[in-house]
């Protein structure tokens, strides 16, 4: 028996989407009833769970956040349909469903004028519904804007040496001559912004947004080169108006989440930066959750080498194995080996890859096959008495 048998009474299911596949509440639901077809009566709890890219909102709502939707700018500048989430005076609010990759049709890339500008018209509908305190998910953006387009939404004003207002998008802000943000909403100085991602990434330079990122969002190496110059023409600007600290913060840890948006963020909005996986669990109450857990099952569609920078599942395992709650894994694919996951407080990890190796049909599978998963699960970790 895997397990200590004796033991394991209540399971909390912790787990991030498997992207392409699942959502993070599909996942539980299929572990679950996997789960509780080898232990009918097994008591389980499920907290799915983001680090502030794509789900971040679902996560919030699952976790009794209600979701607002309204109409903003998607990254091409059409109309989009996106949400955020709020409970009391705190909101979710995910970038990628107002300016992410997802919402490009199929083979449509922008590198140089995808916008934030619905990101930030979602930050001011969270401010409007009573927000005092905003977790903001940056990641999976179609942008690298360096947040211009967020900032514009909220009131601030980057315009050509005409006097013309910018074009969207990172490109065009190779014409910036002057930027000013004194029309900022004021309420944003009386609101607390958290950063929420799992990058660390400067906004500039070989390891900045454009170098890294650019290249999954269509950008040649033409287009990386002519980012990364408008880029660094913006943050001259913003020093320029602010002063040198707008320069400084180009080089924190972050800010070139989301294709620069966190650099607008932490300049023009006063934002902190925190790891997302960790902000979103103090958000949706995986400590309470915890404490009721005697087994956790965290993962998301591949644990790799990424895995191990800040992503999900190692968060949630960091947070259980400090509590002495054992932690095990699900994942379509694994490649982390039993040294690599035991650093991280994971004892085992229970791939689809395993039940069917073609990667196409696992994707397609996903459901059926998670469930198998919760019966291996069970199987191995729940007493003789209980199945």
């Amino acid at each position: 028996m895997e397990g200590d048998v004796t033991e394991i009474r209540r399971i909390l299911i912790a787990a991030d989407k498997f992207k392409g596949s699942l959502t993070a509440v599909e996942v539980a639901q299929h572990v679950t009833t996997g789960l509780r077809r080898a232990v009918p009566g097994v008591g389980v709890e499920a907290l799915p769970v983001a680090d502030g890219g794509d789900g971040t909102v679902d996560a919030a709502v699952a976790a009794g956040f209600e979701r607002r939707e309204l109409e903003v700018t998607g990254p091409l500048g059409e109309p989009v349909t996106a949400a955020f989430a709020l409970r009391g005076t705190t909101a979710v609010v995910e970038m990628a469903e107002a300016s992410g990759l997802r919402l490009l049709p199929d083979g449509v890339f922008a590198a140089l004028t995808a916008t934030t500008h619905g990101s930030g018209e979602l930050i001011g509908a969270a401010l409007d519904a009573g927000a005092r305190t905003i977790v903001f998910g940056v990641g999976g953006s179609a942008t690298t804007d360096g947040g211009a387009g967020m900032l514009s939404a909220l009131g601030a004003r980057f315009l050509d040496a005409e006097g013309a207002p910018v074009a969207a998008g990172g490109g065009p802000l190779r014409t910036l001559a002057s930027a000013d943000l004194s029309g900022l909403d004021p309420r944003l100085a009386e609101t607390e912004i958290v950063l929420a991602g799992d990058v660390d990434n400067p906004l500039l330079g070989p390891k900045g947004a454009p170098a890294v990122y650019g290249p999954q969002k269509g950008a040649c190496e033409q287009d990386v080169a002519e980012l990364d110059a408008a880029l660094t023409h913006y943050v001259d600007v913003l020093a320029r108006t602010l002063g040198p600290a707008a320069a400084e913060a180009a080089e924190i840890p972050g800010a070139g989440g989301a294709g620069g948006l966190g650099y607008g963020a932490l300049v023009g909005l006063g934002a902190s930066f925190r790891p997302g996986i960790e902000v979103l669990l103090e958000v949706l109450g995986f400590a309470d959750a915890l404490e009721r857990a005697d087994l956790v099952i965290t993962g998301e569609g591949s644990l790799d080498a990424q895995t191990l920078h800040g992503k999900a599942p190692v968060g949630v395992a960091r947070a259980a194995r400090a509590k002495g709650v054992e932690v095990i894994a699900v994942c379509g694919r694994l490649a982390l080996g039993p040294g690599e996951l035991g650093a991280v407080g994971i004892r085992r990890a229970y791939a689809l890859s395993r039940l069917e190796p073609d990667p196409a049909v696992s994707m397609a599978q996903a459901g059926p096959l998670l469930e198998r998963v919760g019966e291996s699960i069970a199987h191995d970790f729940l007493p003789p008495g209980r199945r």
